[in-house]
């Protein structure tokens, strides 16, 4: 596996995440205001006047932000959970509009609370599209999992995938990791035909001992996403390590089917940076003879011969 996991956490992220994390901190203020203050929120939006089916509206409504903002902020689902603030900012003008008629209005509230209804909507679809057209890129990708039982502790193996700098110990294409003081980090990969491969990504999920999770930043050359998951090893064993990769070959599927025809295939790779990351825990080096010093290579097996140690 290449330098797809050699993320680390960012100082900023794109437009898109501070906007769903925007609207969510506003989902999560504008519902608990409806909940403490069902009138007192109706009022301002511009019905004159309140009464038990104003305040069981306004606070159902509440209740919705509430969760809606809870699920963007959770940062799983992010995009399904801004377009259903989308559904909810329609429901929202239309309630208005009806309350409005029905218990009558403040024009000049009413003007605005439509203005800045129509903003928020705005920003909602243009953040629900700016997410859903990335999720949809990472999904249409290629996918490779593999695992691997490792003897060892979950917190000694979390540590270990997660110290960026030390990754290349145990990923023979990755090349070493730079890191600045924010947390983020650019690296350079070897690439199929000998090409080269660029770019950043950062860690959007860390729980320790359990989940890393990445994605590659806007700029990379090969945009993936993925996660390397640490569990309990049944029957005392140790740690299972398993890891996900979705990513954009560079020039589609026929790029993916020439990679692996030269040995350079993500799921190979995946197989062999998890037997090379299992031996230095367990026995504290990489174990490669001659033949293989970096891993498996349909180049390298074309001429075989019996194996040597490394010279």
């Amino acid at each position: 596996m290449r330098a797809e996991l050699s993320g680390g956490r960012t100082a900023g992220r794109d437009t898109a995440d501070d906007l769903a994390r925007g609207l969510g901190v506003l989902s999560l203020a504008l519902g608990s205001a409806e909940l403490a203050a069902p009138s007192a929120v109706a009022r301002l939006a511009g019905v004159r006047t309140g009464g038990p089916t104003v305040q069981a509206v306004t606070s159902l409504y509440g209740a919705r932000e509430l969760v809606q903002g809870a699920g963007i902020l959770s940062g799983r689902g992010t995009a399904r959970w801004v377009w259903s603030r989308v559904v909810g900012d329609v429901l929202d003008v239309g309630t208005l509009a009806v309350g409005a008629a029905r218990r009558g209005a403040a024009p000049a509230r009413l003007g605005w609370s439509l203005a800045a209804l129509a903003g928020v909507t705005a920003a909602d679809v243009m953040t629900a599209r700016g997410l859903s057209r990335r999720s949809g890129a990472a999904a249409s990708g290629v996918r490779a999992v593999a695992a691997i039982t490792v003897n060892r502790p979950r917190a000694e193996v979390y540590r270990h995938w997660r110290d960026l700098e030390h990754l290349p110990e145990f990923m023979a294409h990755l090349r070493p990791v730079s890191t600045d003081g924010s947390g983020s980090s650019h690296r350079e990969a070897a690439g199929p035909a000998g090409s080269t491969i660029r770019g950043d990504a950062e860690i959007v999920e860390d729980r320790e001992n359990e989940i890393i999770s990445w994605r590659s930043v806007k700029d990379a050359d090969v945009q993936n996403t993925g996660s390397v998951r640490f569990l309990q090893a049944a029957g005392g064993r140790g740690t299972e390590v398993v890891v996900e990769l979705r990513y954009r070959p560079p020039g589609g599927r026929v790029g993916a089917v020439v990679a692996k025809l030269l040995g350079e295939e993500p799921n190979q790779q995946l197989r062999d940076d998890l037997r090379h990351s299992k031996q230095v825990l367990e026995i504290g080096e990489v174990v490669r003879s001659e033949g293989s010093p970096a891993g498996q290579s349909t180049r390298r097996q074309l001429a075989q011969r019996p194996a040597q140690p490394v010279a």
